[in-house]
């Protein structure tokens, strides 16, 4: 507790004065409005200013208290005229309020392992997507991302819950979700709760085993009107490219691996070389690069860097504008946002408009309560292949250039891969835009039909859709030509509606408090989609692509679906004495998904805790003890996240073939066989069907402890757990002999994690004007498969016999160990047989010893797992100035280097680019390398899964660092309620292991890179 007092010293007039002041965020430094003064039985409230007026007499108190902020007490002196104080965030408030289901309760009484979100970090943070910006600080909570302008991510909580999808449930003012927070505005977010446990989550039961993340968006504040405006702009930047081979060293790597195959080099149809032609001994002189690359003439040879010409240094523009108003009978607020990112990635670009109107009104003294949340987006994104455009820009030959002499495509030639020229996939990809809309929200009302009896009732939609249309353009580039000109259209809209109706009852005598809740929702979802194509437009042109404008090959497709669940539930709560906490819930679910046999699942639950610290004995030996409490938690959440229609058996008549990858398929066909034309079809089946499917469960057990010491400066919590997930819902594999409609959905396959999270905060002065907050956080967890159906086995690492992953993490690795190089004939000679070693090909361990290297020789070699995972939050305040950084880091664990192919080989890719490291390959003149020999031919077939692609997957990142200063003590920015600039930058720096060779251990695959944000922006309050 901080106040600051200003007074004028004046002479005492009465025995009782008026006394009058201003009370301001020492966070955000903006007048509070809303705040309450009491002196004695008198009770004022601070106006819109911040400012208040009070009569209190001389050796008396004053307390200032307001919700989220720590309570303020002030002893009034004769000379006391004017003061002034500044409150500070309660963040370790015992009596915070955390809404964790269909209510809410003080954090002191929560029995469950719920994590409460500082969006005071996270606000300021550009992403697109609030999920992104807490990775790292939620322990348990591992997000995986990369840079892709849409801002999707993915999502688990405590491991790998289940074989399928492991995104959590999102609750967003009640509405429940799963599109995640990609299209909701960052600014509009009040608070985020956690639900981590099943103790916690299960009251949502069906859709809660992957974890329940809770977000409450803003309303109107009591007593004060409120305009705020946002506003940042970013610079954003790639400094974790590959390092592929120019013309020059390609032409190099080339001759080497030319040399090293008793090849002659100039056998190449691009490149000649000057070299003693010694095999022996060979020396290169000089790499001859033609004047042109093909026969025609039509190529000047280049040295293309294609990653600069596809990538650019782009601009992150955020407007947030809110106004806000709150009174005793109701509160409004109405924002709008907009967001444009341009990504790194040429013509890539996002933009999003959001607005949101929140209310809420009261009548019949407070007695009945009616409002509602709704919030419209709009997005707008660019198109283009961007797997294959950041891939091709590693892989594309550098000696084609981006154009022809005549202005046309530059492409491959003869020799080469048939790669495409990534520069023309977004020169003739731009035009092409998705447009989305999404509508959600919620309406409700709240009856107290007795003082503590509520009655709540909330209808919520959530509607979503998407419209593309592009156009495929006619290109030649190299040998790679097209002519057609091709519209595609195609329209899919997604909705959700729920209603749920609850009643709750608060009953409080003496020492006890009892709190019961009832209620039943439905949910029901629906979604539906068509798309066609057409080809032979009379104008190339994006604005004609449509299929109207086709002359010929229009085809169209669409399909539907939809689902309901119809859900009872209730939870009782019970307190005594604030020390010994209880709480039971119990959600019985049923869905349209399963049989008639198995449609409802009861999911049960249960809490206890008991706050030490309350206990006398506990305050008497341990009087630092600020809090204690221990608390033990049990529950079963379902999932049922599988095909609408897997219980049923389906047929689907197939007109026309796949020539290419599936040539025998198709129902409709005539005795000519030409294909087209008005053809009778007929049926296959395409799935069997299976009645007897039921609920996926995880039983989740945790146990934990929460603690605040030296008047809570020092807070935190630890938590263990273990989850266990059986009859997991797969769609395995079949046999061939099953023939057609083999694919069953069924219940088969056990998961177990067990893990441990904690997290610790310190606050503290070092002196009057400086301040600091430090929080950690480290989490660690152990995934183990139970159970496999034996026919599932070969679906996952090992053999499927005598090596499974049955006892072993479900991201077991499993594969050859190479023990380095040959680098000698004596060590080619004392080897095992294995087709295709030579000097400076790598070396196989012979597993089972039997003297021959082959398929027996695999093992498993390691798992993605990390050891732990970590953060770190750092805050210092000092007079006007605020600095934070955060670093994230990962832990152990290994993850396969796909780009290995590229970095350290000649052979896997013989046409396409190759890395810097090939220049750095092992030869007899260069024997202490670890990089293989190059050569043109895979003899040793060195693509296969081995531990050579395996590296470790740690690291630690610098996540963020903000430096703002507040402008409201400057002549001019007095009037305003806030005013604040900062500048900061996201992902700025990186650290790995040694051993890890990838540019971002974080995003090992081709994906969309992650880049550096530098931000500089403003938060204004009037």
């Amino acid at each position: 507790m901080i106040a600051v007092m200003l007074v004028l010293s004046v002479a005492a007039f009465s025995q009782t004065k008026k006394v009058t002041g201003s009370v301001i965020s020492k966070t955000s430094m903006a007048p509070l409005a809303g705040v309450s003064v009491t002196a004695g039985d008198k009770t004022v409230v601070t106006d819109s200013a911040g400012r208040f007026s009070i009569d209190v007499a001389a050796g008396k108190t004053m307390q200032l208290s307001f919700v989220g902020m720590n309570t303020v007490t002030f002893t009034v002196t004769k000379a006391t005229q004017t003061v002034s104080f500044a409150m500070e965030d309660a963040s370790n408030d015992l009596n915070q309020i955390v809404v964790t289901g269909y209510t809410s309760e003080r954090k002191k009484d929560l029995t469950g392992a719920v994590t409460v979100v500082k969006m005071d970090d996270i606000k300021d943070i550009p992403e697109g997507n609030a999920m992104k910006a807490l990775q790292g600080r939620v322990p348990g909570l591992f997000i995986s991302s990369n840079g892709n302008l849409n801002g999707d991510v993915g999502v688990t909580m405590r491991g790998i819950t289940t074989l399928n999808s492991n995104n959590p449930l999102y609750i967003i003012d009640g509405i429940p979700t799963q599109r995640g927070l990609q299209e909701i505005n960052q600014s509009d977010i009040e608070s985020i709760q956690v639900l981590r446990d099943a103790s916690a989550a299960s009251i949502y039961g069906s859709r809660a085993a992957a974890g329940v993340i809770i977000i409450t968006t803003k309303t109107g504040k009591k007593g004060r009107t409120r305009i705020d405006f946002d506003v940042s702009a970013s610079s954003q930047y790639f400094n974790s490219k590959l390092q592929p081979l120019n013309t020059q060293q390609h032409g190099q790597a080339y001759w080497q691996a030319a040399v090293n195959d008793g090849q002659d080099p100039n056998n190449n149809g691009i490149y000649t070389y000057d070299w003693n032609k010694d095999y022996s001994n060979p020396v290169l002189n000089k790499v001859i690069i033609p004047q042109y690359v093909d026969g025609a003439k039509t190529m000047l040879s280049a040295n293309t860097r294609w990653f600069d010409e596809i990538s650019q240094n782009s601009v992150l523009q955020s407007y947030n504008l809110s106004v806000s108003t709150g009174t005793d009978h109701g509160s409004t607020l109405f924002s709008v946002g907009f967001y444009d990112n341009n990504g790194i990635i040429k013509s890539s670009n996002d933009t999003k408009v959001t607005a949101r109107f929140n209310s809420d009104f009261s009548f019949f003294n407070n007695r009945l309560k009616v409002g509602e949340n709704f919030a419209a987006t709009y997005m707008n994104d660019v198109i283009l292949p961007i797997g294959d455009i950041f891939l091709l820009s590693q892989i594309e030959n550098p000696i084609i250039p981006v154009h022809t002499v005549t202005g046309g495509w530059g492409g491959p030639v003869a020799g080469m891969d048939d790669r495409q020229n990534p520069v023309r996939l977004i020169e003739q990809n731009q035009q092409n835009h998705n447009n989305f809309l999404r509508l959600f929200g919620n309406a409700y009302v709240d009856l107290a039909i007795l003082p503590n009896l509520h009655f709540k009732s909330s209808v919520g939609v959530d509607v979503a859709g998407n419209y593309f249309r592009s156009i495929q353009l006619p290109y030649t580039s190299g040998f790679l030509s097209s002519p057609i000109t091709q519209a595609n259209t195609s329209f899919d809209d997604e909705g959700t509606f729920s209603w749920h109706n609850t009643l709750n009852y608060d009953l409080n005598i003496k020492k006890h408090s009892l709190n019961v809740l009832v209620g039943e929702e439905q949910v029901k979802d629906k979604n539906q989609n068509f798309g066609g194509s057409g080809q032979g437009l009379t104008l190339a042109n994006i604005n004609y692509a449509y299929l109207s404008s086709a002359t010929n090959t229009i085809l169209v497709n669409g399909a539907g679906s939809g689902d309901a669940l119809l859900s009872y539930f209730g939870k009782v709560n019970y307190t005594y004495d604030n020390k010994y906490l209880a709480s039971v819930t119990l959600r019985d679910d049923g869905s349209s998904k399963f049989g008639s046999n198995n449609s409802y699942g009861l999911f049960p639950a249960y809490s206890l805790g008991w706050r030490l610290s309350q206990e006398g004995f506990v305050k008497k030996a341990l009087p630092m003890v600020s809090d204690f409490k221990l608390r033990y938690g049990w529950g079963q959440t379902g999932n049922q996240n599988i095909a609408n229609n897997a219980t049923q058996t389906l047929y689907r008549s197939i007109y026309g073939t796949d020539i290419t990858w599936n040539f025998n398929q198709g129902t409709a066909y005539n005795i000519s066989g030409s294909g087209t034309g008005s053809l009778p079809s007929g049926f296959t089946p395409i799935q069997s069907g299976n009645p007897n499917l039921k609920w996926e469960t995880t039983t989740q057990s945790n146990i934990g402890l929460d603690f605040g010491l030296f008047n809570n400066k020092i807070t935190g919590s630890v938590d263990y757990f273990v989850k266990t997930t059986t009859d997991i819902l797969i769609n395995p594999p079949y046999l061939a002999v099953l023939g057609q409609g083999g694919n069953t959905w069924f219940n088969g396959a056990s998961l177990r994690n067990k893990g441990i999270e904690a997290i610790v905060s310190y606050k503290g002065n070092i002196t009057r004007d400086l301040s600091f907050n430090l929080t950690g956080n480290i989490a660690s967890y152990r995934n183990k498969v139970l159970y496999l159906p034996s026919d599932v086995l070969t679906g996952y690492a090992g053999n499927g016999t005598t090596q499974t992953v049955l006892g072993r993490s479900v991201n077991s690795l499993y594969g050859y160990v190479a023990q380095g190089l040959f680098t000698s004939k004596a060590d080619l000679d004392n080897s095992p047989t294995q087709p295709g070693k030579g000097l400076g090909r790598i070396k196989y361990a012979d597993l089972n010893g039997d003297g021959v290297i082959d398929n027996n020789d695999q093992k498993f070699i390691g798992k993605a797992d990390p050891d732990f995972t970590y953060g770190l939050n750092v805050s210092l305040s000092y007079k006007n100035f605020d600095l934070s950084f955060f670093l994230q880091g990962v832990q152990g664990g290994l993850e396969y280097n796909n780009y290995k192919y590229l970095t350290d080989f000649t052979s896997l890719a013989p046409g396409s680019n190759w890395g810097v490291r090939t220049l750095d390959a092992w030869t007899v003149q260069n024997p202490k390398s670890t990089i293989p020999a190059l050569t043109l031919v895979n003899a040793n077939n060195e693509g296969r899964y081995s531990s050579y692609f395996l590296e470790s997957a740690s690291y630690l990142k610098l996540r963020n660092v903000q430096l703002a200063y507040n402008l409201k003590n400057i002549s001019g920015f007095k009037k305003l309620q806030r005013a604040r600039v900062y500048i900061q930058a996201s992902n700025l720096f990186k650290f790995k292991s040694k051993s890890n060779t990838m540019p971002d251990p974080e995003n090992p695959f081709s994906a969309y890179p992650i880049p550096v944000i530098a931000t500089i922006g403003a938060n204004i309050s009037l």
